[in-house]
This record gives C-alpha cells, sequence and structure tokens, in this order.
C-alpha cells in the first residue's frame, strides 16, 4: 500500500477501533466485515482499500489493542515502586468492574482466538505482549537497581510472572463474572515481589 495521507491514517484508524470495540463486544468470528463498515461509516471500497481481508484487520485490531493497553500504562508512569505496582493491578482490576468482568483482557481476549490459525497475528500478539512485559520489567530492574529489591530478585521473572497472573486473573474474571480471581492473583503475584524487598 502507498503511503497513506493525514486523512487515510484517521480512516483507517477509525476502522480499526470499530473493530476491536465489535470483537472486544462479540468475538472474532462473531465480527462481520460489513458491521465493521457501518460501525466505522466508511464504504466499501475504503474498507477493501485499507485491509485486504478480515484477517489483515484483525491483526491490526491485535495490534490496536497492544497499543491501547501500552497507552494506559503510559499514562500512569514508571511502574518503579511498590505503590506504582499496587496502582497499576487496582486499575487493572477495576477496569474489570467497569466492563462487569464482560471481555476479559483486550489483547489477550483476542489473541486467544487468533494465535493458533494465523502466524501473523500470533507475532502481533506475541509483540504486544512482550511490550507490556518490558514495562513491568523496566520498572523492576529500576527497583533492584535503586536498591528497592534485593540482588537476587530476577526482573524478567518477575515481569513475566505479573503479565501471567494478568491473564489467568482476566480470563477467570470473564468467565465467573467476579473481579475476586484477578484479585487474587495480582495479590498473591504482588505478595511475592514485596517477599524480595530489601
Amino acid at each position: 500500500m502507498s503511503q497513506l495521507t493525514a486523512k487515510g491514517l484517521a480512516t483507517k484508524a477509525r476502522i480499526v477501533a470499530a473493530a476491536a470495540d465489535l470483537v472486544f463486544k462479540q468475538g472474532v468470528a462473531g465480527t462481520s466485515i460489513e458491521e465493521v463498515r457501518k460501525a466505522a461509516g466508511v464504504s466499501g471500497s475504503q474498507m477493501t482499500h485499507y485491509f485486504e481481508d478480515k484477517r489483515a484487520l484483525i491483526r491490526a485490531v491485535v495490534t490496536h489493542q497492544a497499543d491501547t493497553i501500552l497507552a494506559v500504562h503510559q499514562e500512569l508512569g514508571k511502574l518503579d515502586s511498590f505503590v506504582a505496582l499496587d496502582a497499576w493491578a487496582n486499575l487493572n482490576i477495576q477496569q474489570q468492574r467497569l466492563r462487569q468482568c464482560e471481555g476479559g483482557c483486550l489483547l489477550g481476549s483476542v489473541a486467544a482466538e487468533v494465535v493458533e490459525c494465523d502466524a501473523q497475528a500470533r507475532a502481533n500478539a506475541e509483540r504486544g505482549f512482550e511490550r507490556w512485559e518490558a514495562v513491568l520489567r523496566d520498572g523492576l530492574t529500576a527497583m533492584r537497581e535503586r536498591g528497592d529489591l534485593r540482588p537476587e530478585a530476577d526482573p524478567d521473572q518477575l515481569a513475566l510472572a505479573l503479565l501471567a497472573a494478568v491473564q489467568g486473573g482476566a480470563l477467570l474474571t470473564q468467565a465467573r463474572r467476579d473481579a475476586a480471581p484477578l484479585e487474587a492473583a495480582l495479590n498473591v503475584a504482588l505478595a511475592h515481589v514485596r517477599s524480595l524487598a530489601a
């Protein structure tokens, strides 16, 4: 595709945002290109101009959901203190409660639907999770370097565990329509981080 104009980029972003909203509510299989077209307020020719097929659109949705999560993390600032990590956990729990525990994780829910059937979508999801993990790892590394965590604390392992707690907790929360599983998973994961305090 040739270089897009500012208007073209805005139209493409509107299509992806509309698709992401529908996919989060209805799932990949339950969302049609026609529904996305109507929700985005674009023509059929515009849809095919920006996305050759539904798979290409869903790949963009995966990246969009990762970008959305990272934008929220940027608003929180560096996750480089116990207070900041608590705020991060509370935000994840509060987001689930505001959605009545429907939909799960923005990224995890769409990733679960596509990783086994589309290698490129899986790669997009993997990159998204790696970016999320990096935010956690950077904060934990800063805590260890500052002396808040003991030298033996492993920021790589701790970041991965926190991310896994969010994903597993969000799935159980979605299934039970109750934020308690996510809250329990994050509480236990953060308690482990605190056990490594200097």
